[in-house]
């Protein structure tokens, strides 16, 4: 979107408008796979009969099925995948050759605090990619064959994109990697996170730096200790466990077992008082027994996490998991994703009835897409996206004509908790966002380009 918007393209949300059509694509797993393609399909339409005259088809799913798309989706002009995001400029322009001997090799793209960028997220908050790529032999995971090895942005570059944001208005960064723990390991850093975390901590202007998939035998007594002393520093840890039995997580590669993942969970409680704990589980991994996935219920009875993901085993052709015997009936899978989160639903009610009554600093998010009549924040432990809400039924300060806006940092007094939301009302406004720099218009002709993802994220 950077490098298009400063060559002069325009972007509209609206398929009708657009001149070209470009679908970044996810292919990480089979449901991912096919929304990308029925999009891809859905926008083709748009070019056969609309005013669109190109069509673009960006990210994973090209790097698995470059030949494929081109050879049997015609109305795609051209492909870029995840490290040829400088052609995109080419592709929209006709100019990008799309036969076979351009295929690209393994990426090694890495964008930097230089790189052309437009937020797509609200203009208080925004993510900022750390590192790219990923080295673990997790064998459910096609991350290395998309994204590459693993590779660090340079230090001062990611602190450079952190002070351009407070400047703009930002309050809030989210760090995120495939795997931020390792950060800065091939370029020679010892707890890179950890150092990277007490950098941004002392940029004035945000509110929150918080940092996604931490690994969990990459967390350090160093970074815990940096969390727990830095105000900014959002006390929170997401932490993708994958399963607790020692069989599923051998067969996962990923090693451990629950009992060491409780061990863990407790030094980090006991370092960083507070802290909210994030994880996600896969359930029916090949070989995962009832007895396995019943360790796994009480592991998760026992661990008390704030949130927790689960997600249906997936069956990918080119991950190593595929080959694996042992398979579980999708019936048993989907049966066992239910269950886990009935656990989890009770733990979440439990933890959110404590707020009940407190009065809680949370950032506005502005009014909710579920209904108009509230307005939805966060506190510092509800990661932007992925987390629970607090939904604010009067936004008017009492007593006060002033008005809580976007990113606005408020006291919200909490009045009523359930399973995995609050609501609230506005008690005082702390502090105003100053306003966030528009981006700079080039002189260059204006063309509408759609931008839109197969997750349903459209500019």
């Amino acid at each position: 979107m950077g490098v298009l918007a400063r060559s002069g393209y325009e972007f509209t949300p609206n398929a009708e408008e657009a001149d070209v059509l470009v679908v970044n694509t996810c292919s990480f797993i089979a449901p991912a796979q096919k929304e990308s393609i029925d999009t891809i399909l859905e926008m083709a339409e748009y070019k056969k009969f609309g005013v669109a005259k190109r069509l673009i088809v960006a990210g994973c799913l090209v790097e698995r099925f470059r030949d494929q798309i081109l050879a049997q989706i015609p109305e795609v002009d051209a492909v870029v995948g995840t490290g040829e995001i400088e052609n995109i400029l080419a592709a929209v322009e006709g100019e990008l050759r799309t036969d076979a001997a351009g295929a690209a090799a393994l990426p090694s793209y890495l964008y930097h605090d230089l790189t052309p960028r437009i937020l797509s997220t609200p203009k208080h908050a925004a993510y900022i990619k750390i590192a790219e790529g990923c080295d673990h032999p997790c064998t459910f995971c096609i991350i290395p064959q998309l994204r590459g090895k693993f590779r660090s942005r340079r230090f001062e570059s990611v602190v450079r994109e952190a002070e351009n944001f407070a400047a703009a208005g930002v309050r809030e960064v989210t760090l995120i990697g495939q795997d931020t723990t390792s950060y800065g390991e091939d370029l020679g850093l010892r707890d890179g996170l950890a150092l990277l975390l007490e950098r941004l901590a002392g940029v004035e202007g945000l509110q929150w730096v918080r940092s996604l998939y931490c690994y969990p035998n990459r967390v350090t007594q160093r970074l815990l200790d940096t969390i727990a002393a830095h105000p900014r520093i959002a006390k929170y840890m997401d932490m993708p466990l994958q399963h607790a039995s020692r069989n599923v997580l051998a067969r996962m590669k990923r090693g451990s077992n629950g009992d060491a993942f409780l061990q863990l969970l407790g030094r980090i409680r006991r370092t960083i008082p507070g802290v909210a704990l994030r994880t996600s589980f896969i359930v029916g991994f090949p070989g995962e027994t009832e007895a396995d996935f019943r360790e796994l219920c009480d592991f998760v009875k026992a661990a008390e996490f704030d949130w927790m993901g689960v997600f249906p085993y997936s069956d990918v052709d080119n991950a190593s998991s595929f080959a694996l015997d042992l398979k579980v009936e999708e019936e048993t899978i989907a049966e066992r994703q239910r269950r886990l989160m009935a656990i989890q639903q009770k733990i979440s009610a439990r933890k959110l009835r404590r707020f009940q009554g407190r009065r809680v600093t949370a950032l506005v998010e502005g009014p909710s897409k579920d209904t108009p009549l509230v307005w939805e924040a966060r506190i510092e432990g509800m990661a932007p996206e992925i987390d629970g809400k607090l939904y604010l039924n009067d936004i008017e300060v009492a007593g006060s004509t002033i008005s809580a806006r976007l990113g606005d940092v408020i006291t919200a007094e909490i009045t009523e908790t359930h399973e995995y939301d609050m609501v609230g009302r506005v008690v005082e406004i702390l502090d105003v966002p100053r306003p966030v720099a528009e981006q700079v218009s080039a002189s260059a002709p204006v063309q509408r380009v759609l931008t839109g993802a197969a997750l349903r994220i459209l500019a």
